[in-house]
């Protein structure tokens, strides 16, 4: 048994997720008892077709479930028919104020449309928006921002805050609800952690639909990083979000790694290998700083879940070992312990230390890969 099969005989560590409705995003289910999808979005011209079709691809091969694609004029939305059709993942067409992009971008087949329905304008536009979603199959996200709010929010409330989002959501919900229009999810992003968990928590007992989590502009890669963590964190644990996307000022295929690794370290998702690894001390047998640097380039490839402990010396490496599905415990005379399924399998000098884990590790996603082709085949 994979040490991550483990988790459900812990009890305390399980997430109880808010219960919601299911939505499809294309031939991606959100919501309900469907995996928390991992999203981003390109910063490319969509009119330039072939480098936002590029940048689709590393999206793709990062693990990435939805790609959002910005259509601000109608160039975006020409070039958005020859994106669709060359990409793997669903597509959300990201809309703003002009009701004719939205309608444009369901005919050029967009699984989904970002959009505020209250920003549309006269209710006729809006009517037509919801029939091209509802023609073509697009389901939609209600997407506030507390610094986009609308003036009489701002009036009423005095100040960007939680309940004024809320109350954005709901209204701009109630819209959709009106014309029938049930498949569409919502999110209430603000740059501040405090106001985004405030507002997803009385969101989520308002509405039973699915929600898009994430700290908008959360910053540079480390901090949006450590934001995205916070904020993030504490909803998903709650069991608040159904999907979500980590906004960095950053390359987007780090929004794609830093969103499967929150939800691998609450035990939501796993993708890839999870690599547990000690600061390092006086004690290491090993540089474990250079090590864990280089086996997580060279562990990149790999999208089957699987854990690896990379511990610097025996104080606490056979006891993680015993938690990993590979482990490597430095000891002295320049060798260490290698531990599969934790427990001690055999020894391996440093030098070759690093060139040996990666046959392991590959080694044994292959298996993971076989077993659940195996399983596939025989539903």
């Amino acid at each position: 048994m994979s040490s991550q099969d483990h988790n459900h005989l812990r009890p305390w560590r399980a997430v109880a997720r808010r219960p919601s409705r299911k939505i499809r995003v294309g031939n991606v289910e959100v919501g309900g008892d469907a995996p928390i999808t991992v999203q981003s979005m390109t910063n490319t011209l969509t009119a330039d077709a072939a480098a936002t079709i590029d940048q689709i691809r590393q999206l793709e091969e990062a693990g990435a479930d939805i790609v959002r694609v910005s259509c601000p004029d109608e160039a975006s939305t020409a070039a958005l028919s020859t994106i669709v059709k060359a990409s793997k993942v669903p597509i959300v067409a990201d809309i703003h104020f002009h009701y004719k992009r939205g309608i444009e971008a369901a005919k050029a087949g967009a699984a989904c449309l970002r959009i505020n329905p209250g920003n549309i304008g006269h209710p006729d536009r809006v009517r037509e928006v919801i029939q091209a979603a509802r023609d073509h199959g697009c389901s939609m996200r209600i997407g506030v921002n507390a610094g986009s709010l609308e003036p009489h929010l701002l009036e009423r409330y005095g100040e960007p805050c939680p309940e004024a989002m809320v109350q954005s959501a709901l209204d701009h919900a109630k819209i959709l609800q009106d014309h029938d229009f049930h498949e569409f999810k919502i999110s209430v992003k603000a740059s501040d952690v405090f106001m985004t968990v405030a507002a997803y928590q009385q969101l989520s007992e308002a509405i039973d639909c699915p929600l898009h989590v994430g700290v908008t502009e959360a910053g540079a890669l480390r901090n949006g990083t450590v934001k995205s963590a916070i904020g993030m964190g504490n909803l998903l644990w709650a069991g608040i979000g159904d999907t979500i996307r980590v906004s960095l000022a950053a390359d987007p295929v780090e929004e794609i790694k830093v969103g499967f690794d929150i939800l691998k370290s609450l035990g939501l998702r796993h993708r890839g290998v999870n690599i547990i690894a000690c600061p390092s001390c006086a004690r290491q047998g090993f540089n474990v700083i250079k090590t864990v640097e280089t086996l997580e380039t060279r562990l990149a490839h790999i999208s089957q879940p699987m854990s690896l402990s990379i511990i610097g010396c025996v104080v606490n490496g056979p006891g993680e070992a015993l938690m990993t599905d590979i482990g490597f415990t430095g000891g002295g005379k320049g060798a260490g312990m290698v531990y599969m399924a934790g427990k001690a399998h055999h020894k391996m000098d440093n030098e070759a230390m690093v060139e040996h884990i990666v046959e392991l590790v590959e080694a044994k996603a292959a298996e993971l890969k076989a077993r659940d082709q195996a399983l596939e085949a025989a539903e």
